[in-house]
């Protein structure tokens, strides 16, 4: 029962550990993640302020993981060259290592202290920036009280025969102790948690020198695997920076597991105490590895091309700027989330062309992909919606979470006009082509003037929503106006022509009219994109009903 417990402690303290490094993770993100984005993306003129940049980020993220991710998000955006994306992993490494290096002193004292500071700012602050400070703040104190727990826990761990007896088999089988501790740095998304546990083990004498290094090597190799299944959606140029990254670690694992004992006993002349060799263990690896691959980031980036090459990417339809990295960062991931928006109107302008094209020229190719370009559309308004619905779980100041709606409104308005011209416009458009109809000279320019207004609403619409300019969310309404009298002129005339015996216009009266009725639809849709700018100014009557 003893044992039970203390497992179960265990466990529990290595939780609130992890918990601590996620909320200074999300605490810092929010904070500044703009801020360090721009070091990443401005950092990478050459190797060397790559890997110091990269460096710095996670010193302040305190997670290579989320340095990596980030990282390899502007990479498949080629805002940052692929080698010079190698060099910034190389120095978050390094940065993740030191991290673990501070947290191995003996100032447990001020886990309390920050605490106490983190929730006093967590729950004081009126804006966003000291709120996610004190978030960070909270998260390193829960860290500094979680080590204090586990070196506690792990004291009595040197007299159990079960864990020595475990760690004796580890200890003779330098492969499978790698793979282990691989497993629980991917189980906890975390190589610097493994690291202190490790660290902590060996402290205690549970845990041999040269064991300590296979661990170790271990939770950095299984510290690799996260990022790379986190940008797996990313394109090839994402995912080929996070497997040359696995690479680099593995073959550093592969070199620790083979000289163990002679690096053991090399560095227990410099550092005789087992906790401290565990952490000199980790900075030197990942010290050794910088040194060792930042001049060979050219041979590596070639050897992953090979591994990897340039495909056609199954992913190319789905989301181009939807960034899960950016969620901690409102007004970011808004941002991108609104450029998605956009590209879904300009899916729209191409549909709304095709079906134009059919409609003049009989030509059935040009609506043959208004199916699969209203598919990408419920697609990509499906991926906008998840999205903005996730970023909402975080905290949004009033401006974000209005923004928010807005994003979420315009993309469902964008995701009915598609409906509206898969099954009215285009099914039209293709019902003409194929029995042979033809429009009078007249009612095909009414219907080219009303599709000009329309595209051209469309393009207003895309501007409003990217600068909410009420002047111009004014002239779109005005639109509306005009809509109604372009379709009842059009209706009108049609009608005169039908009166007047027309063959033509006979023929086609259903078809003349059942797309200025669609246009009209669309035009409504487009003209709720002005709603909520001149809503929040007062200047919307709720009927315009006298």
């Amino acid at each position: 029962m003893e044992s039970t417990i203390q497992l179960i402690d265990l466990l529990g303290a290595a939780s609130l550990l992890i918990w601590g490094l996620r909320m200074i993770k999300t605490g810092v993100l929010r904070a500044f993640g703009a801020v360090l984005r721009q070091w990443i993306a401005k950092g990478t003129t050459n190797r060397v302020y790559a890997a110091f940049w990269g460096f710095l980020v996670t010193l302040g993220l305190q997670s290579s993981t989320a340095t990596a991710v980030i990282t390899a998000s502007f990479t498949a955006r080629d805002i940052v060259n692929p080698r010079m994306a190698q060099a910034v992993l190389l120095g978050a490494n390094l940065g993740t290592a030191l991290v673990t290096l501070v947290l191995s002193m003996d100032i447990h004292w001020l886990g309390s202290v920050l605490i106490f500071v983190g929730v006093v700012l967590s729950t004081s602050a009126e804006t966003n920036m000291p709120r996610n400070l004190g978030r960070a703040v909270l998260g390193l104190g829960l860290m500094l009280l979680a080590l204090h727990l586990l070196s506690g826990i792990t004291a009595p761990l040197r007299s159990s025969p079960t864990v020595v007896t475990v760690l004796s088999a580890l200890d003779n089988a330098p492969v499978f102790a790698v793979l282990v501790a691989a497993a629980l740095a991917v189980l906890a998304s975390s190589s610097l948690a493994v690291v202190v546990l490790v660290m902590l083990l060996a402290g205690a004498g549970v845990v041999a020198p040269p064991l300590a290094l296979c661990l170790v090597a271990g939770a950095n190799l299984g510290g690799a695997i996260p990022p790379h299944l986190a940008v797996a959606s990313e394109g090839v140029a994402a995912r080929r920076l996070t497997l040359s990254n696995m690479i680099v670690r593995m073959l550093g694992s592969v070199l620790v597991m083979i000289f163990a004992v002679p690096l053991a006993a090399a560095l227990q002349q410099v550092l005789p105490d087992p906790a401290q060799l565990t952490v000199g263990a980790h900075v030197g690896f990942n010290l050794a590895l910088l040194v060792i691959f930042l001049p060979l980031i050219g041979p590596v980036a070639r050897l992953v091309e090979r591994v990897m090459p340039d495909r056609t990417d199954p992913t190319r339809g789905g989301p181009a700027y939807l960034d899960d990295s950016l969620l901690h960062t409102p007004d970011m991931a808004l941002a991108v989330a609104a450029r998605e928006t956009l590209r879904v109107g300009d899916i729209i302008g191409e549909m709304l062309d095709r079906t134009l094209v059919t409609l003049n020229t009989s030509d059935e190719l040009a609506c043959t992909d208004v199916a699969r370009l209203e598919n990408e559309v419920d697609e990509l308004h499906e991926a906008i919606k998840l999205y903005v619905t996730r970023l909402g779980r975080s905290e949004l100041d009033p401006d974000d979470s209005r923004r928010a709606h807005e994003v979420i409104s315009y993309a469902i308005n964008l995701e009915h006009v598609g409906d509206i011209i898969e099954s009215g416009l285009a099914e039209i458009a293709l019902k003409k082509a194929r029995k042979k109809l033809s429009f009078s000279a007249e009612g095909l320019a009414e219907i080219k003037d009303f599709y000009a207004h329309t595209r051209e609403n469309l393009q207003m619409a895309q501007a409003i929503f990217l600068s909410r300019d009420p002047q111009m969310a004014r002239r779109l309404l005005d639109q509306k106006v005009i809509i109604r009298k372009i379709e009842a002129q059009s209706a009108e005339h049609h009608l005169n022509r039908v009166r007047a015996g027309r063959v033509e216009t006979i023929e086609t009266s259903t078809l003349h009219l059942d797309l200025l009725r669609d246009l009209k639809r669309v035009n409504a849709h487009l003209a709720s994109v002005a709603h909520p700018i001149l809503e929040e100014l007062g200047a919307l009557r709720e009927s315009r009903v006298r």
